[in-house]
């Protein structure tokens, strides 16, 4: 596959899983199980993504187990350890609206209003999750206002206002000097 394919990684081969090429993953989606879930993944080795099957899966315990199409030996399957998995875009499921996935979020430019005037804070770098909710880690960029790097609760309509995918930005309730 080449770069310009919109993939979206999902989850990560973390280490093998038993003799028989059986490997654990860990999941970025939520619920965790969802990742098993896909019928098309792909997984980046040396740098190329390369479409491969879950043929079968299931959860142990705070993890994933997996046996992919393929892969029958522990040896192989230690090979695979530290791979990106991802799935195209479009094989993703569509959100209620007002629901956004991470990538979706992720190079935001952010805005606050300040005294009358518009500010830009940065841009969404990425996101952390917390245990009570979600946070965007703003990068100052291009324009913004000052060099600072915020961290900013995704509590809609608390701190985040406003998201417009579209327009490429975002408007939160924030105080510039925090």
């Amino acid at each position: 596959m080449s770069a310009s394919d919109d993939l979206i990684t999902v989850g990560k081969v973390s280490t093998v899983y038993g003799v028989k090429g059986w490997v654990k993953l860990y999941s970025y989606t939520d619920p965790m199980t969802n990742l098993l879930e896909y019928r098309e993944v792909f997984i980046k080795r040396a740098g190329q993504w390369q479409p491969v099957k879950i043929s079968e899966g299931r959860r142990q315990g705070k993890t994933l187990v997996a046996s992919l199409d393929g892969i029958d030996d522990r040896e192989v399957a230690r090979t695979l350890a530290g791979c990106e998995l991802a799935v195209r875009r479009d094989a993703m499921p569509a959100l209620p609206e007002d629901e956004y996935y991470w990538h979706q979020l992720q190079g935001l430019l952010v805005k606050v209003t300040a005294g009358g005037d518009d500010l830009l804070l940065g841009r969404v770098d990425h996101l952390l999750e917390t245990g009570a909710n979600d946070v965007l880690v703003v990068r100052p960029c291009e324009g913004s206002l000052d060099d600072r790097e915020r961290l900013i609760p995704y509590v809609p309509e608390q701190f985040v206002r406003e998201i417009d995918l579209a327009a490429g930005h975002m408007r939160v309730e924030w105080d510039p000097e925090f």
